[in-house]
């Protein structure tokens, strides 16, 4: 079993706002301007619609075998296709169960929109039980199905007006939360050319999302209390291990016990 807790961060496309808008003698500060303007206007805020983002961004937990691993995809000048690429060939390789917090409100509609701006193909994570009849009842495009389980989503029952964020859940069960970032710093951040702070910070978020997941699968009866307790010591003990500022800041946050 291959189990990929995942996250994404973004920015706005502004080069989709460029060419949607004519404003081509505008630098890329302005055009997001123009576009977080222009969505206040029609939405009463400025959080752009999903396929005007762009992926900057993409983080991984793998629980596989005895190992558990966090990292993030690609390198640090690795451009958009590239993050996309491997994300969807991640997954037509161990074709894993998906973790995600939003993933199905947020994340993977943003992926499928930039998966095919660059014409990625990704046959198993679209398989529906055309060729492969596993896929008809338990696939990742099925809000229903466990082959992805979006925790923000399962957790409040499928209302919306019973969900929660993930940095407060996170808190709630005694686990670290976003240590001082959020999703709406990533354009400073990434406009300042802090584009390692932003891989550190998706990083922390997809530990959040799987220790929140762990607790999770005590819940539904998958782990017992001494199961729960060897997974969040791999977790310790793998973050103790990779010894990064980020991971140290993490594990400093989160009381042993």
């Amino acid at each position: 079993m291959h189990c990929f807790s995942f996250d994404i961060e973004t920015i706005p496309d502004v080069d989709f706002g460029r060419n949607m808008w004519d404003l081509g003698d505008l630098d890329d500060a302005d055009v997001a301007k123009a576009m977080f303007f222009k969505r206040l206007q029609s939405a009463g805020h400025e959080f752009l619609p999903l396929h005007q983002h762009r992926v900057v961004a993409i983080s991984v937990a793998l629980r596989t075998g005895d190992t558990f691993r966090v990292w993030s995809l690609g390198d640090e000048h690795a451009d958009e296709a590239e993050l996309v690429r491997r994300f969807f060939d991640g997954i037509d390789r161990y074709v894993p169960d998906l973790v995600s917090w939003n993933g199905g409100g947020f994340d993977l509609p943003v992926l499928h929109y930039r998966a095919l701006k660059h014409g990625i193909q990704a046959p198993r994570y679209w398989e529906t039980g055309d060729t492969d009849r596993e896929f008809k009842w338990n696939n990742y495009l099925n809000r229903y199905h466990s082959r992805h389980t979006d925790l923000m989503d399962v957790l409040a029952g499928y209302q919306a007006r019973a969900s929660a964020s993930l940095e407060q859940t996170a808190i709630l069960l005694g686990f670290p939360g976003k240590l001082g970032m959020s999703g709406d710093k990533v354009w400073e951040k990434y406009n300042d050319g802090a584009i390692g702070e932003i891989r550190a910070y998706c990083e922390t978020d997809v530990l959040n999302t799987w220790l929140v997941y762990l607790r999770f699968e005590l819940i539904r009866g998958n782990l017992d209390a001494a199961g729960l307790e060897r997974e969040l010591q791999l977790v310790r003990s793998t973050l103790t291990s990779m010894d990064e500022p980020h991971l140290n800041q993490f594990l400093a946050a989160w009381p042993a016990g």
